[in-house]
């Protein structure tokens, strides 16, 4: 066998830890999902691979790239299980933290909390030293002030520093000498700088986006440091790269450096997937639906191309209320949690109605027809109960469910206390799950200036397939596609992915102030960065370079992005840039100002490798007949009848290019679980992908 035979990609949920491992000379795929072990993950990645290897023996040793999504970083953050963190800022700028953006996120709720910052207010300390916003130096920064604050908060024992000191995006001599008497006074201390993890205008984004890179540094490095001394010893010699927020890949070198920017690490992979089925079939808008055990992410892709943001929240105080967590300032898909996962608990509320979420049972202990001490109904429960599921071949039969267990559970926390029938309280908990999210998706494609009436969901997730039907009816979507392998479709995705890393520097200068020759220079040289970081040279003729202005009008607070054509920016002419930005600004928000001045603010860089060959493998089996695929059939809920209906099961792994079937019908695969209702039908085509038409 070959040395490169073997990639594999792994994404640790906060419920299940899913494996799919590519043979790049066959086009195999083989997969594996295992409960992720939350006190170690790298323990499931462990069993995992053991598990693997029993159909691959010795893979581990012909494996040239294992890629890697988690969601550690962000329950880290979510709870508060970081470093004792400390801050350096600018004298008179230590509350910033707290004072955010003075701005209400529910202006009639007088008891609105807000998150507690990372960095208490006793581990925030001031140094004398200013520069003005053009960059000049105001007041210099005293080494020996340096190493007092330095000393005290070493005696306060912190174990991770920020470093974030104003307008040093423009100008970051003093963040620069601050980091070298640290290296020099304490070489050990875990450091993270504003000018090297954001240099961007907006002190309290730049500030808290800092802090969070500092608060979970220790804690991902460590993790990754296991994680690759249990590589190593189950035999793995290729490289390891760990899944960006932003949909590209990076070395772990980076994401130690880095963690910030792998917070959404796992959901993004399933949108770089659904972006590459998009192009593979020519669909313009899709609807990018996840739901695994925990949450339920989504994102629109339009023209075949998924949206990206520069800022999005984490630890919110109130899950879909914006404002109400933690700004993050870095480049990230634009994804949405719509709802709860598999996993959220039901619950009659204080008002004395029924609630789903957003507490999950996770993996310890798990739904209650899991059989590890749950005892709150889940999500999973209830489908189960209306027959979605079957409690003998979850995860193809190697996981039983207990299904009398998940009756019980719900007859006694739901059905008696709102006083109805164990099939209403279950089918309750499924529709409320839909309704959020389908209120959620309807709310974010608006947003997007999408249609949900021509988009196409693409389901994902062990729960996604399930519940993708009952979202399409209630948000009138015409199709479905449930790709092969959707239940691990994150670990999938990791494979579509390109190595890629985002970098950004603010800049303010009026575009009819501009020097051009000088923009240039700053493209150029976060280009040679991103170069650098992906181990590469910069004028490598393999590397993909996308440019980026952020620019708004003068005195507005919000910037505007525009995607630039790549060639030196002093070939550009001022009336291109302007009616670039007229053109974009009128077609988001209906009209534009000509005769207001506009202004350059953040400039972006992307800097990739190309695209991987990666492709599915097409089936091998000729038209057969639909009766061999055919494994029996099963009483399941209707959603549009109200009633238990005789449903037809089949195999997913039997069925055949051109097979059709009419709902109601479940197709059943390893991972994950596909409903079809009786005014919708299916179709299989050459890939194994399957098309629901309602």
């Amino acid at each position: 066998m070959e040395k490169n035979a073997y990639r594999l990609g792994c994404d640790i949920g906060g419920t299940f830890t899913d494996f799919v491992l590519v043979n790049d000379q066959t086009g195999e795929f083989q997969t594996h999902k295992c409960l992720t072990t939350p006190s170690d993950p790298s323990t499931a990645v462990a069993e995992g691979v053991r598990r693997l290897e029993i159909d691959a023996p010795g893979f581990m040793a012909f494996t040239d790239e294992f890629i890697h999504g988690t969601t550690l970083v962000i329950n880290a953050i979510i709870e508060r299980k970081g470093a004792r963190t400390g801050l350096v800022t600018t004298q008179g700028f230590k509350d910033v933290l707290e004072l955010g953006r003075e701005l209400r996120y529910d202006a009639y709720d007088i008891f609105a909390d807000y998150p507690e910052p990372l960095v208490p207010r006793f581990l925030r300390k001031e140094v004398s030293e200013r520069v003005a916003s053009d960059g000049r130096v105001l007041l210099p920064i005293k080494a020996e002030e340096i190493a007092a604050v330095l000393l005290q908060l070493q005696e306060m024992q912190i174990e991770s520093l920020a470093v974030c000191l104003i307008n040093s995006y423009e100008n970051p001599i003093h963040e620069k000498i601050i980091k070298e008497e640290i290296e020099r006074l304490a070489p050990e201390l875990s450091l993270s700088t504003s000018f090297e993890v954001l240099p961007q205008i907006r002190e309290y984004e730049r500030t808290c986006t800092t802090v969070t890179n500092a608060y979970v540094k220790p804690i991902t490095s460590q993790y990754l440091e296991k994680l690759s001394s249990r590589l190593t010893a189950l035999g793995f010699k290729g490289k390891l790269f760990i899944m960006l927020s932003s949909g590209g890949i990076t070395s772990i070198e980076t994401a130690r450096k880095f963690p910030v920017r792998i917070i959404e690490s796992g959901p993004t992979a399933a949108v770089i997937a659904s972006q590459h089925y998009g192009s593979l079939f020519q669909i313009k808008d899709m609807f990018c639906f996840d739901m695994g055990g925990t949450t339920a992410k989504s994102c629109l892709i339009q023209k075949g191309q998924a949206g990206m943001v520069s800022t999005f929240e984490v630890g919110r105080v109130q899950r879909f209320k914006k404002g109400s967590g933690l700004p993050i300032q870095v480049p990230v898909v634009d994804l949405m949690e719509i709802g709860a996962g598999g996993g959220s608990m039901a619950k009659i509320s204080n008002m004395g109605l029924l609630q789903v979420g957003p507490e999950s049972a996770g993996a310890d202990p798990g739904p209650v027809c899991y059989g590890k001490g749950g005892t709150n109904p889940t999500v999973t429960d209830a489908d189960l109960v209306l027959g979605y599921l079957d409690p003998e071949y979850f995860l193809g039969g190697s996981m039983a469910l207990d299904k009398s267990a998940a009756e019980e559970s719900i007859r006694e926390s739901i059905a008696k206390p709102l006083g109805t029938t164990l099939v209403e309280a279950a089918f309750g908990i499924h529709d409320l799950i839909n309704e959020t999210m389908a209120a959620a998706a309807k709310t974010h494609i608006a947003e997007k200036g999408g249609n949900p009436n021509i988009v196409t969901i693409s389901a994902f997730g062990g729960a996604g397939p399930v519940h993708a039907y009952g979202l399409a009816k209630k948000i009138s979507a015409p199709r479905i596609l449930v790709p092969p392998l959707a239940g691990v479709g994150s670990a999938l995705g990791f494979f579509t992915a390109p190595v890629a890393f985002d970098l950004t520097r603010s800049h303010r200068v009026r575009l009819d102030e501009a020097d051009f020759n000088e923009i240039e220079k700053l493209f150029q040289s976060l280009e040679t960065e991103g170069a650098a970081i992906l181990q590469r040279a910069a004028d490598d003729d393999a590397l993909c370079i996308e440019r980026t202005l952020m620019m708004r009008f003068v005195g507005q607070g919000a910037e505007t992005d525009l995607t630039l054509e790549y060639r030196p920016f002093y070939e550009w002419k001022t009336s291109e840039i302007r009616h670039l930005f007229d053109q974009v600004y009128e077609k988001l928000y209906g009209r534009t100002y000509p005769e207001t001045q506009i202004e350059f603010v953040t400039f972006k860089v992307r800097v990739s490798e190309p695209e991987r060959p990666f492709q599915l493998p097409k089936f091998e089996r000729q038209k057969g007949q639909l009766e061999d695929a055919l494994k029996g059939s099963r009483p399941a809920f209707s959603l549009t009848r109200k009633m238990f209906l005789p449903h037809k099961v089949y195999d997913r792994m039997k069925l055949f290019p051109d097979a059709s079937i009419q709902g109601p019908a479940i197709i059943e695969e390893r991972e994950s679980t596909i409903v079809i209702g009786e005014d919708a039908v299916c179709t299989v085509d050459s890939y194994g992908f399957v098309w629901i038409d309602l």
